[in-house]
């Protein structure tokens, strides 16, 4: 009687490809592969049911460098190609990889169709506020007044809010994370796999060498705990070094309190994943004009509900048409229904 085997248990250097990794050296982008490459290994699903499709940029290259099956696209349109992907062979795990540019600018109107279609795929924006593949440029999100190669007295656009954008959009998952804080990334890459539907996950990325520390007030130590909001199902707004400040809605209005003058954590506004108007609310909060004190970046999941995916009704529309009138290529090829060329 023969042995039964079990394949081993995969690892992140399952994942990784014998590429020479070129990016340029203390770009956020290391860390996010790491983590990327970590994760895949505790979803149990096969390497070769796992697609990685990127269009044009620096993120652009982590196909290369993931040991799955991928594609390096064309400019804007991952997003396209991943639907194509997904309707055609929906038992597959479908990841698109983009930065602000790519997928904002160019590609902005593929990345909201495919959000408002609701496809199973995860689309992990690399957000820099910068072009950095061509070399410093203003991007979709820099800020106003920013000083660039493209803009040498400053950008006079405004820049687009992902978030908020998703959310116009209808998308049924909405999250945002930071390359610097890998166990936070890793469970928000664990979040967007678990949902059914198109998961839209912002990742602010460091580019060390155009847009260098444009996060940096969110990830250093000395100011993290006072300017970023972990958001937590079921959980009140809290930050601060010891959870001493607080978030409550005064009407539609944010305020920030701090606990013991008068409020408690009771007093506080409790994270619903689920409230579309509340998400509404943070995902643009910190350029509130309205809001009462200085408010922190908040990163978690926004928001997240429940629709069909657009492959399910695509399947379940042929199955009801095949069934109203069964085709037989037999009969219709030697049929009376003929039309005559003159």
């Amino acid at each position: 009687m023969s042995e039964v085997t079990t394949a081993p248990a995969l690892t992140a250097k399952d994942f990784a490809t014998d590429q020479e990794v070129r990016w340029c050296p203390g770009c956020g982008d290391y860390s996010i592969l790491a983590q990327v490459q970590k994760v895949m290994p505790t979803l149990g699903i096969p390497r070769e049911n796992i697609v990685i499709i990127s269009g044009i940029g620096c993120s652009s290259r982590f196909p290369y460098y993931m040991n799955t099956y991928g594609m390096h696209s064309i400019h804007g349109r991952a997003t396209a190609i991943a639907s194509g992907l997904k309707a055609s062979r929906p038992e597959l795990s479908v990841w698109i990889v983009t930065g602000d540019g790519d997928s904002l600018s160019i590609g902005g109107n593929h990345t909201i169709h495919l959000l408002r279609r609701n496809f199973d795929v995860n689309i992990l924006l690399f957000n820099n506020q910068i072009y950095g593949l061509t070399k410093g440029q203003y991007s979709p999100t820099s800020e106003e007044n920013k000083i660039t190669k493209s803009s040498p007295f400053g950008s006079i656009d405004h820049p687009f809010n992902p978030l908020a954008l998703a959310l116009g959009a209808d998308a049924t998952f909405v999250a945002r994370t930071m390359d610097r804080d890998p166990k936070h990334l890793q469970a928000m890459l664990l979040r967007a796999n678990a949902h059914k539907g198109s998961s839209f996950l912002e990742i602010y990325q460091n580019c060390n060498i155009f847009n260098d520390g444009a996060f940096e007030i969110f990830t250093e130590k000395s100011s993290k705990a006072a300017e970023t909001l972990f958001l937590e199902q079921g959980k009140p707004l809290l930050f601060g070094t010891n959870n001493e400040k607080g978030i409550r809605l005064d009407g539609f209005t944010p305020k920030v309190v701090n606990l013991g003058d008068g409020f408690s954590a009771d007093d506080l506004w409790i994270h619903d994943e689920r409230d579309i108007y509340k998400a509404q609310i943070l995902v643009r909060i910190f350029d509130n004009p309205a809001a009462v004190g200085h408010l922190p970046r908040p990163f978690g999941v926004f928001y997240q509900t429940d629709r069909k995916c657009y492959e399910e009704a695509m399947q379940e529309q042929i199955n009801d048409a095949i069934a109203k009138k069964p085709h037989d290529l037999d009969k219709l090829l030697r049929g009376n229904e003929v039309w005559t060329i003159k």
